[in-house]
């Protein structure tokens, strides 16, 4: 992928002097006191900042918060936390400016912060009139929100479509390069894990990675629904009979390729979902009709390990069992300890992948953790990403 990247501009003085707005994704968690419970979104928008204070510019960022009704601001929606631990992270003042749409005064080697860009009326229907009035602010800009990369707004598209220069910052265009590695030219083979409650809510993603991979891992709910296309019981584990159709596609379309889905062969089961269930391990013919199928069994675990050990490329997006009770997460800490430990160029993405991550303590291991949940979904779906589109235009 050919986009302009601030690093690229840098390398070439174009900085000094001018006025620079980075579009970032500092939407944080907050406690009811608006204090900021997780701040790595705040942590991962510093090295851009830090990059154009450097060169010389006067710097402007944004970001959206929680969802604000356009035009009507509330207290709660305030950037005002996050441009407190932003002055602290970067060891300078950081002025949170109001209503600046009309216009922003910053100097070179000052970093201003504006207010919650979707307070702004037309953000959301990404509107012409205000991204041209917001592009007229700077001489650059630059976005470096992968979070945001699959909305088309005022500030992640509109803008770059009338800012003199357009470019993706150091987080976005390291998210597209990792991307553009794993799935466009893959090391392989190439497994995918693609795991979580429900097929309806993966199975683009499911067919899109059918073409591709050589391996496609499915977990929970997901995998429930394979069993039931297997002709194999779940008992009343969680799956979409309606969907089997689908599923059964899927394994004729990897099979045609000499691809395959790999069936579990054993599964934990519980007789209730509670932190407090018994686990037993059954191969997957004992299922019994009362039986809830919560992770899959060590000899699954074993062979899957097994594919990631051998794997060029690993994709890996959500969790094989419920992991966050711990006799259910053998199967999920299997998997993720064998892409540690692989040769492998690994890329995971998705809430719930990474708080396995961080249960497991393998973060220093993957190869690349995606930032992006739904932008993260669409790339593995291929839709073609609305602020990365617009990038590419700018870069021909």
């Amino acid at each position: 992928m050919k986009f302009n990247r601030l690093s690229d501009l840098i390398a070439q003085h174009q900085l000094q002097g001018k006025r620079v707005f980075i579009r970032a994704d500092l939407n944080v968690p907050q406690d009811a006191a608006g204090n900021i419970t997780e701040d790595t979104r705040v942590r991962a928008s510093v090295p851009a900042i830090r990059q154009a204070l450097d060169a010389g510019a006067a710097v402007m960022v944004t970001s959206h918060l929680g969802r604000p009704t356009e035009g009507e601001f509330k207290p709660e929606d305030s950037l005002a936390p996050i441009a407190k631990r932003l002055a602290e992270l970067l060891g300078q003042p950081v002025e949170l400016r109001q209503n600046w749409t009309d216009g922003v005064e910053v100097t070179p080697g000052q970093v201003v912060l504006l207010e919650n860009c979707r307070v702004n009326k037309g953000e959301k229907k990404n509107s012409d009139e205000l991204a041209q009035k917001i592009a007229k602010l700077c001489d650059i800009y630059v976005n470096d929100a992968f979070g945001t990369a699959h909305r088309a707004e005022a500030t992640t598209h509109g803008i770059a479509k009338f800012a003199p220069i357009a470019c993706a910052g150091p987080l976005l265009a390291a998210e597209l390069d990792a991307l553009g590695k794993a799935l466009n030219q893959p090391a392989r083979p190439l497994v995918a894990i693609v795991a979580g409650s429900k097929v309806s809510s993966k199975l683009t993603i499911l067919k899109a990675l059918a073409d591709k991979v050589d391996n496609l891992i499915v977990g929970g709910g997901i995998a429930n629904t394979f069993l039931l296309a297997s002709g194999l019981k779940i008992g009343k584990s969680l799956a979409e009979p309606d969907l089997v159709e689908e599923a059964k596609a899927i394994i004729e379309m990897m099979a045609k390729r000499g691809a395959s889905v790999p069936i579990p062969v054993d599964v934990v089961c519980a007789k209730e979902f509670s932190p407090t269930a018994t686990a037993q391990i059954k191969d997957v013919a004992d299922v019994a009709d009362d039986d809830l199928i919560l992770d899959i069994g060590p000899k699954t675990a074993a062979i899957l390990a097994a594919q990631i050990g051998q794997a060029g490329t690993v994709v890996w997006n959500g969790p094989v069992g419920v992991f966050e009770f711990d006799q259910f997460g053998e199967g999920t800490k299997t998997l993720a300890l064998a892409i540690a430990n692989s040769k492998a160029f690994s890329i995971a993405g998705g809430g719930d992948t990474l708080a396995a991550i961080a249960k497991y303590e393998i973060t220093d291991k993957i190869g690349y953790i995606s930032t992006g949940g739904g932008a993260f979904l669409e790339f593995l779906e291929g839709k073609t990403l609305p602020a990365v589109e617009i990038l590419l235009q700018r870069a021909a």
